[in-house]
């Protein structure tokens, strides 16, 4: 059924957009042997998942953002220069670095993705709208460790496909839930990585009870029913969207989440390190 105007969401017209960009990509089916023969072509692996796991500082693991501009907040970095701002995150003590590389919507660029792998350590994931196999190959070629399945824009079989095409390469890929649905969608694809949006992408509501309500159903799932046991689960959950305090990474934490995914706090903070150590605590 075709939406009417007043139904068509801002993430509806995200992915309209996105289908043409990738209309535009070479055409032709992309592999699990493509996309390791990139990876090998590229050199040097690393390990975003592993990285989540142990982090350099403290148990909870940070995913920090390097995003200039959201359709929800508009321009959030004035002065955005996303070399500078990987380099003080790396500093800093981030655990890995999230790259936009939407330009419509995000002004991010895949070349920003380029740059910043040249210039740190860190694994990065590269935070877009895959909607086809090629973007994941494109995301190797400059510059990726692990992607984004956002499961809002994606049916069971292309979650399923592209899940298992990045595991099988050696990429980490991000599976994105928001509601109970969802998750139950991203652990029968095998996601052993969840990220769990507190933005809900249609309205741009933001609740960190999301995170906390989607935890107990994983947990729940697995037998597990305290957070210290949470933290050493073979699923990883990932809390993105909405963390400010320090009491927010606390409330998130209790709940079971071992990495927050952060971009847009730190981004407005006159000192990201000072703002990153006041998150981690």
């Amino acid at each position: 059924m075709k939406k009417s105007k007043s139904q068509v969401t801002i993430l509806d017209k995200i992915v309209e957009d996105k289908r043409r960009e990738v209309a535009r990509l070479p055409q032709g089916t992309v592999t699990a042997a493509d996309l390791k023969a990139a990876v090998q072509a590229r050199g040097e692996r690393r390990d975003f998942l592993a990285a989540l796991r142990h982090p350099r500082t403290g148990a909870l693991a940070l995913i920090a953002e390097v995003k200039k501009a959201s359709p929800s907040a508009g321009i959030i970095r004035a002065d955005f220069d996303p070399v500078r701002i990987a380099r003080e995150y790396e500093a800093a003590g981030a655990t890995c670095l999230s790259v936009l590389t939407d330009e419509k919507y995000f002004q991010g660029s895949l070349e920003h993705l380029k740059q910043i792998r040249r210039a740190v350590k860190l694994p990065l994931l590269r935070k877009d709208f895959i909607i086809d196999e090629r973007q994941i190959l494109e995301a190797v070629q400059w510059g990726a460790d692990a992607i984004l399945l956002i499961l809002a824009i994606l049916s069971d079989e292309q979650v399923k496909h592209f899940h298992s095409l990045a595991t099988e390469a050696g990429l980490a890929a991000l599976v994105e839930a928001h509601d109970e649905g969802e998750l139950d969608r991203a652990m029968s694809a095998g996601a052993q990585l969840i990220g769990v949006n507190n933005r809900d992408l249609k309205t741009f509501k933001v609740d960190l009870g999301t995170t906390e309500r989607l935890a107990s159903r994983l947990f729940s799932s697995a037998g597990i029913t305290d957070h210290v046991s949470a933290m050493t689960a073979s699923r990883l959950l990932v809390a993105e969207s909405g963390i400010h305090t320090r009491a927010d990474v606390e409330r998130l934490a209790k709940c079971g989440a071992r990495a927050i995914l952060v971009g847009e706090s730190l981004l407005r903070d006159g000192d990201v390190g000072v703002k990153i150590k006041e998150l981690l605590g």
